[in-house]
């Protein structure tokens, strides 16, 4: 399962992975299934999680393994333990026909609760529905976006599993109908997808790429050498007229706020194109620092600052403080403060929702976004933390998914990379590859609206746990009844 991320991209082994899963579980008690989930999530996530420490683990060596051990060992309990666990719950306690279907709710709605359902403590990496974003899976997004998709690619491999375990001619009779069901279900969310047929992009936009390492990023000397190469970089759009130019996350790595004659500097390259220039840098109230996105309008005002809203944990920010300041890593877990948006910015014509880094992996902010008006999203990144490992590339393709769920184009400003342009249908039309230099200009068009724009991750999840509690009540085997 852990191979369908990038960077090796095998799909394909994400729904064989789930039948391994399923045909391991059913045949155990709860128990033993519990354990043995536990250990198949811990291993999946050590995988899938592997990138956390590419940067970051340096700074509490020699303990950095803990970066991917750590979450493995959390994310595992949650995910696959529990899974685990219920799934052989399931096979005793109600009828066979209908003990895949839970099977596979039960998996997608724990990993709503670990991505999404656990708020700020949150940890929205490796959902199995992500892999599928350039799959004929890919549409359903639109209607039940990521964790409905992880429930579609494991419905079919748990009733697989079971006939494969149990040998039940009623289950294998369940899989030739639930694949029928299943291909109609594709076809007809192909067929109604909004995205399917596009107007023609119009609106120009752009997003720079500097391709300043992590490690260099805060040396003595880089912050000269960062601004020149994006002004610079930012310059060779003159005459193109691009309604906004995005920058990365945090690129200008200083408190903008106090430096005015920055603020009057971009001011003023924004005035010189004629657009709406977006900075990633920091801002402040009195003592508290955050992680924020800077709008110079084309009049060379400002004119808004977004302040990023969803914080990465033991990062960003130290969740209970008052218990684990004491660890001696702790110190150098940065202090930002949690940031509040209550609006959405106009950029040449264009109502924009801001999202930063983390943030585009939460789809309950791109939504609420999209709620307040949003016709477009961009998202500036800082992946240079990891490298060239798979994490700019999961990272990437959570953009994707993000626009399959929403019909909104992305723009979106790496680092080091992948920048790009995403259609509403998730295909980047216009890219930076990883560790590379350069600027991306195209163009976007207008928004299309999706079902699941008005329902969201929590709508998702709460159908995925009516569902499991509907066949634990009404589905009990006849033995159990009394």
């Amino acid at each position: 399962m852990a191979l369908a991320f990038p960077k090796t991209n095998l799909t394909v082994l994400a729904p064989l992975g789930a039948v391994g899963l399923f045909w391991a579980c059913f045949g155990l008690s709860p128990k033993r299934a519990f354990l043995v989930g536990w250990a198949a999530g811990i291993a999946f996530f050590s995988i899938t999680f592997s990138w956390f420490g590419e940067t970051a683990g340096a700074l509490i060596a020699p303990f950095g393994f803990l970066l991917t051990l750590g979450p493995a060992l959390a994310e595992g309990f949650i995910a696959f333990a529990c899974t685990g666990a219920l799934c052989a719950y399931l096979v005793r306690a109600v009828r066979p026909e209908l003990v895949p279907a839970a099977a596979a709710a039960t998996f997608a709605l724990l990993e709503w609760f670990r991505s999404e359902g656990m708020g700020q403590l949150g940890l929205p990496f490796a959902g199995l529905g992500l892999t599928q974003v350039a799959t004929p899976l890919a549409p359903l997004a639109s209607f039940v976006g990521s964790f409905g998709v992880t429930f579609a690619l494991c419905l079919l491999p748990a009733y697989v599993a079971y006939a494969l375990r149990f040998g039940s001619r009623a289950i294998a009779n369940s899989c030739v109908a639930g694949g029928a069901a299943f291909a109609l279900a594709l076809a007809l969310a192909w067929w109604f997808w909004p995205a399917r047929t596009l107007a023609p992009p119009a609106t120009r936009v752009a997003a720079v790429q500097g391709n300043i390492a992590q490690s260099l990023k805060f040396q003595r000397g880089m912050f000269d050498l960062t601004l020149n190469r994006y002004v610079s970089l930012t310059r060779r759009l003159a005459g193109f007229h691009p309604a906004f130019v995005l920058w990365p996350e945090t690129v200008i790595t200083t408190r903008l706020d106090q430096t005015p004659w920055l603020q009057a500097e971009f001011g003023q390259l924004a005035r010189e194109l004629g657009t709406t220039l977006i900075v990633g840098s920091f801002s402040g109230r009195g003592a508290q620092i955050y992680n924020a996105l800077y709008f110079f309008g084309p009049s060379g005002r400002l004119e808004a600052t977004y302040m990023k809203r969803q914080l990465v944990p033991f990062a960003e920010h130290l969740p209970f403080a008052g218990a684990l300041g004491w660890i001696p890593w702790a110190r150098n877990v940065s202090n930002i403060g949690t940031g509040t948006w209550n609006g959405i910015v106009d950029a040449g014509g264009v109502r924009i929702g801001p999202i930063i880094c983390w943030e585009s992996a939460f789809s309950n902010l791109n939504v609420a976004d999209v709620d307040s008006g949003a016709q477009a999203l961009v998202i500036a990144t800082d992946d240079a933390w990891f490298g060239t490992t798979g994490g700019p590339y999961q990272h990437a393709q959570i953009g994707q998914m993000r626009a399959l769920e929403t019909g909104r184009w992305i723009v979106r400003a790496a680092a080091t990379g992948i920048s790009g342009i995403i259609a509403p249908d998730g295909r980047f039309i216009r890219e930076a590859k990883l560790d590379t230099e350069g600027v991306v200009l195209g163009e976007i068009g207008r928004p299309v609206d999706t079902f699941y724009d008005r329902v969201g991750s929590t709508g998702i999840a709460a159908v995925l746990a009516a569902f499991i509690l509907g066949i634990i009540i009404w589905g009990r085997r006849s033995s159990l009844a009394g």
